[in-house]
């Protein structure tokens, strides 16, 4: 009896999806008659002596007017949102005198991972499609003898968002524009020490954020000078069997991915109490103890908390790591010196 009844839901989630990839392909079709052309936006990605996963997204963009320092005059959320995603776009990577050819899912996204050997640290690589201009991307690479690397949250960790609540999520996602956009206190200087200290060591930002935001999210962490990293977004809409896609499965996949590709890194877990961290940072250190150095968790401030829904209580004691948490980086970063994750 379940199985006849779960099967009329997975056929109607089948098709939704295909209407969706129907509407942006009519849409692709409308703005080629404008004359307008598909390109790549890159995102920073990462890679390990002799592979590289390559992260961007194939898009037809409306043009936005800069300034004359080459700066968004003003960049509303929305204008991320009204881009049109390519599917199966063919897309050629180049890395150094390698050229290959690979094609986007779906909805646009390139996620991909290509054999190529390149010295450790931020290295360049080019991207192109239809024969357009070659876009400049980077990737950071892990060298071998790195044991230690930071991985944080973005909404409410390092952005101030308030996330959970739909009309805020909304607000800030399509309205507000990015100068106005604020940094959790501290968080910079933070994550800026932790690089210091530990030279040549990755730093992951992943968020269940759309693919959308990420050029808009590079530019504020670049504004307030957080340590340049690679970006595990989402894609926002329905897979295949399902209307939404999870953001805890998102964040767990990617954690248990970097576990694989990188066994011999311990990474120091980032996020805050007003979503799901501390229950998806509790199993990955449950599951991989030998990847995890600590946790470290930002407490929200009662309004804040008031705006994401209220706050997570989560039994961590499964996680047999050192577990910090403060109301700011400042505080956070006094917390891991106390617990010896890094030094006074």
């Amino acid at each position: 009896m379940p199985e006849h009844a779960a099967a009329p839901a997975r056929t109607k989630m089948l098709w939704f999806a295909r209407l969706e990839y129907r509407l942006h392909a009519w849409r692709e079709r409308r703005a080629r008659k404008r004359g307008q052309k598909p390109t790549v936006t890159p995102f920073p990605g990462y890679a390990g002596v002799d592979w590289v996963r390559v992260l961007g997204r194939v898009l037809i963009v409306p043009p936005v007017k800069t300034t004359e320092s080459g700066e968004y005059a003003t960049v509303r959320g929305w204008r991320s949102f009204v881009s049109v995603p390519v599917g199966y776009a063919q897309v050629t990577i180049r890395i150094g005198d390698a050229v290959h050819d690979v094609v986007s899912d779906r909805g646009g996204v390139i996620d991909t991972v290509i054999a190529a050997r390149l010295e450790p640290g931020w290295q360049t690589l080019e991207m192109s499609v239809e024969g357009g201009e070659p876009i400049e991307t980077r990737v950071f690479v892990v060298g071998p003898e790195i044991r230690f690397g930071v991985l944080s949250d973005v909404d409410d960790t390092v952005m101030v968002t308030a996330l959970p609540r739909p009309f805020v999520a909304a607000w800030n996602s399509f309205v507000v524009d990015e100068h106005a956009r604020l940094p959790v206190p501290g968080m910079a200087v933070l994550l800026e020490r932790l690089v210091r200290d530990n030279p040549g060591s990755p730093v992951v930002y992943l968020s269940t954020g759309a693919w959308n935001i990420a050029p808009t999210l590079i530019r504020f962490l670049r504004r307030h000078v957080f340590p340049p990293g690679s970006m595990l977004l989402t894609d926002w809409g329905p897979t295949h069997d399902r209307w939404f896609r999870s953001g805890k499965d998102h964040k767990l996949t990617n954690l248990d991915r970097l576990a694989r590709e990188f066994p011999q890194v311990k990474w120091l877990l980032i996020g805050d109490d007003g979503q799901r961290d501390e229950e998806i940072y509790t199993r990955f250190a449950a599951t991989h103890p030998d990847n995890v150095v600590a946790v470290a968790i930002r407490r929200l401030s009662p309004a804040e908390a008031v705006l994401a829904g209220g706050r997570t209580v989560d039994d961590h004691s499964a996680a047999d790591v050192p577990w910090v948490t403060d109301s700011d980086g400042a505080g956070l970063l006094d917390r891991l010196a106390d617990a010896g994750v890094i030094p006074n």
